[in-house]
């Protein structure tokens, strides 16, 4: 798929193509588009690959989300970024924000981490629960962290929030970080559920993330909605 072209949904994520069809038919889109094919014209790496770029969205369709864990932008060194926020591919080195997650992750539900995820790194197990693992970005230049930002994506991110809320009732949405928590007065309150917290990374971490117990409150909220809990 090239830059500019708009995503090929899985029959399951279709919804998605319908809510969010003026954003990628509209300037905004393009404007990103252009930014990420002049780069790889300069020599740049851009990640995730075209063809990952919007695995969340297809991965979770929006009559199936439950939960929106919200990150920043794609890991930034070759191989790690697969489309899902904080996730990893098969056979890489998992990033510190990933171990931190899993470590906070064990310590919250008092269970080994399960094994599809200790192997492997790629929480798409999660996405097909309904859970969407999203980024505020959706590409980065390698090794230049939030390198497209305010080039394009943030309208997108916009757009989804604004689908969920027209169209979900009782989703949990999982906000971490700065760039995360700056979408919180977009979500309807309402009609969903919020937890703010700091970013899993090294820098933040030990600020708040550990301890803070997010998944037990996650499974905790959709208990009360009468909703099955993810088997994280």
């Amino acid at each position: 798929m090239e830059a500019s072209e708009k995503p090929l949904w899985t029959d399951a994520a279709r919804a998605w193509n319908q809510t969010l069809d003026t954003y990628f038919t509209g300037s905004e889109y393009q404007k990103i588009s252009k930014r990420i094919v002049e780069d790889e014209e300069k020599g740049y790496s851009v990640y995730p690959p075209s063809t990952l770029r919007f695995r969340a969205l297809e991965l979770t369709p929006l009559q199936s989300a439950r939960c929106v864990i919200l990150g920043q932008d794609p890991y930034h060194q070759r191989g790690q970024a697969n489309g899902l926020a904080f996730s990893v591919n098969t056979g890489v080195n998992w990033p510190p924000s990933l171990r931190n997650l899993l470590k906070e992750l064990q310590s919250d539900v008092q269970l080994p981490v399960p094994l599809a995820i200790q192997n492997k790194g790629d929480l798409s197990v999660w996405a097909r629960q309904g859970v969407l693992l999203l980024n505020t970005l959706l590409s980065v230049r390698e090794g230049e962290p939030l390198s497209h930002q305010n080039v394009g994506w943030e309208p997108l991110i916009k757009q989804v929030i604004n689908s969920i809320n027209e169209h979900r009732k009782g989703v949990v949405f999982v906000l971490w970080g700065k760039s995360a928590g700056a979408y919180k007065s977009l979500i309807d309150a309402d009609r969903h559920h919020i937890i703010e917290g700091v970013h899993p990374s090294p820098l933040s971490a030990h600020r708040g993330f550990f301890g803070s117990k997010p998944f037990s409150r996650v499974n905790e909220y959709l208990l009360q909605q009468g909703d099955q809990p993810i088997n994280w």
